[in-house]
């Protein structure tokens, strides 16, 4: 793998995860690709001055995009990786999830594990609350990644907002997931890493990986209900994986 030293190098190895994920046909392309906007946004963002310390907010941006990316070689290569990140991969090679549980299994991993640790990261020796601001602001675009979804998606299965209004449970079972619930999690769980002894830093992270694991049961096994709606959506989704993957980075 190649190393990371800014967020260009991060985009530039999400490119190389696409293209390896469209060349084997592979679902685990769909997040990469919808991550790979999300931090062109956030790259514009500090190119724009948004963040009330720019530096900081590429240097969190690399710690969190480096949680996601060893976790994808880690898997690719069989070494171990988080609890939360193994249970969104092991879902690629089976026929019936759905994109949207493939990007929300991900999201899930990577929000509400990886980004309250990187935020506890960059904040080392100095007071996290410093970074609030910031993060709200991060937080804003990566809450963006929900609207990119569904925009993205209706290019795969234009009925599927119509089928999200009319079936409550799918509908609460997204909502649940959304990036809005997720960062108030994510900065709790950054402040209690922050005031964590170092040497018990790793459990508290073994901690919260394993509440994060069961968390993607809910989209993994929804229930009946939305299960038989989402195997109706995964026989008409429309496109090969890799053109699916290409609709995302579109």
């Amino acid at each position: 793998m190649k190393s990371i030293h800014t967020i260009d190098d991060v985009i530039n190895i999400l490119q190389d995860i696409i293209n390896e994920s469209i060349e084997n046909k592979s679902p685990l392309g769909y997040f990469a690709a919808l991550y790979q906007k999300v931090t062109i946004k956030v790259k514009e963002g500090i190119q724009n001055n948004y963040f009330d310390d720019n530096q900081r907010m590429e240097k969190l941006d690399i710690i969190f995009a480096k949680r996601y990316i060893d976790a994808y070689y880690n898997y690719k290569n069989n070494t171990p990786i988080t609890s939360s990140w193994e249970k969104a991969f092991s879902i690629a090679n089976k026929y019936w999830y759905i994109v949207l549980q493939h990007l929300l299994v991900g999201m899930n991993a990577h929000i509400n594990l990886d980004l309250g640790i990187a935020a506890a990261e960059v904040s080392k020796g100095q007071n996290i609350q410093n970074l609030h601001d910031d993060f709200n602001k991060i937080n804003e675009i990566l809450s963006s990644l929900v609207n990119d979804v569904q925009d993205d998606l209706s290019k795969v299965y234009p009925f599927l907002k119509k089928i999200l209004i009319w079936t409550k449970n799918v509908d609460d079972f997204l909502i649940d997931f959304s990036m809005e619930l997720a960062r108030d999690g994510a900065w709790d769980f950054a402040v209690e890493l922050a005031n964590t002894p170092a040497s018990d830093f790793d459990n508290a992270i073994e901690k919260r990986d394993i509440k994060i694991t069961k968390k993607a049961g809910l989209v993994i096994s929804p229930g009946f209900i939305p299960r038989l709606i989402f195997m109706f959506i995964r026989v008409s989704e429309k496109g090969t994986v890799a053109q699916k993957i290409k609709d995302l980075t579109d």
